[in-house]
């Protein structure tokens, strides 16, 4: 088992349901069990136009090796009708792999930890907010980090719901603790 760390974003479409059920989508994988997800986060497109985005990051434990995790992510980008027509384009589902074990990745396909990870708020604020004190392969600890992203607009998104259960999974308990808030 490999704990990895993804980022999820979109601004196509119900961007927010679009990352809600993409998670939730992570989670029915039998090859993956969900540990920790961030909160909802709003930002502005960096090197792109279109609407802001909705981003979030999802701790997982994983039985995949990377290149198969790398081919779900696609796999599942694909089901929620994402297309590439050019870099930056806006997206309904965007699912990056920003950390995979204590792993460092530099192939032409693959980059690990994510090469801008620690240039992008929408990645990094929620990232810290999972777990402050992770260390950064080449970079050192994620909340150290944080000054280099703070020019940038990110605003977390209140939940409309105010279920204990979605509190206690946005707070990164175990996911046998956790429970569906309908």
């Amino acid at each position: 088992m490999t704990v990895a760390y993804l980022g999820l974003g979109a601004n196509l479409g119900d961007a927010r349901q679009t990352l809600k059920d993409a998670v939730v989508c992570l989670a029915q994988q039998h090859t993956i069990t969900v540990l920790a997800k961030s909160s909802l986060y709003r930002t502005a497109p960096i090197d792109a136009g279109g609407d802001d985005y909705f981003n979030c990051v999802v701790k997982v434990d994983t039985t995949l090796p990377v290149r198969h995790l790398l081919a779900l992510c696609h796999k599942i980008e694909h089901q929620f009708g994402r297309e590439r027509p050019f870099r930056n384009a806006p997206r309904t589902l965007d699912l990056d792999i920003l950390l995979f074990g204590d792993q460092s990745i530099d192939e032409a396909d693959l980059i690990v930890p994510h090469p801008r990870l620690i240039e992008r708020a929408f990645a990094l604020v929620p990232l810290v907010e999972i777990d402050a004190a992770l260390i950064i392969p080449q970079h050192g600890r994620a909340e150290a980090l944080l000054d280099g992203v703070s020019d940038q607009r990110i605003e977390k998104v209140k939940s409309p719901c105010h279920c204990p259960m979605l509190n206690a999974m946005t707070a990164g308990a175990p996911a046998a603790d956790k429970g569906r808030c309908e």
